[in-house]
C-alpha cells in the first residue's frame, strides 16, 4: 500500500534492524522500544489488522517468525506477543504487526 511505512521496510526501501526475514514476512526491531527486546513481526503483504483477511499460510509464517525472534533474542525465560486491532486498542500504523517483547519480567500495563 502507498505509504504505509511497514510496507516500504517489507520491501527495503527504509532501512530497519532485520531480525528474521523469509518470503512471506519480516521481523525488525522496534524503534521505540518497550521493552529490551521489542521486535515487530509483519506480513510483507499490506493487511490493516489481525482480522483483515490475512491468508492461513501467512499467518502461519508470522507465527513461525515469531519463534524464531524468540530463538535469536535468547528469549528463553519467556516473551510476550501482541497485536493490537484499530485506534482505540492503540494500532498506530495500520499494518498487521505482532509485537515480540522480552528480556525482563513483563509487568501489567507494558504495550
Amino acid at each position: 500500500m502507498s505509504g504505509c511505512i511497514f510496507c516500504k521496510i517489507a520491501s527495503h526501501e527504509i532501512p530497519s534492524t532485520v531480525v528474521y526475514e523469509d518470503d512471506l514476512v519480516i521481523a525488525f526491531d522496534d524503534l521505540n522500544p518497550q521493552a529490551p527486546v521489542h521486535t515487530l513481526v509483519i506480513p510483507k503483504a499490506h493487511y490493516e489488522n489481525i482480522i483483515d483477511g490475512v491468508p492461513a499460510e501467512t499467518l502461519a509464517a508470522t507465527m513461525h517468525a515469531v519463534a524464531e525472534v524468540a530463538r535469536i533474542k535468547g528469549l528463553d525465560e519467556g516473551f510476550r506477543v501482541i497485536s493490537n486491532k484499530g485506534e482505540a486498542a492503540g494500532q498506530t500504523v495500520m499494518h498487521v504487526h505482532l509485537h515480540v517483547l522480552g528480556g525482563k519480567p513483563l509487568g501489567e500495563g507494558l504495550v
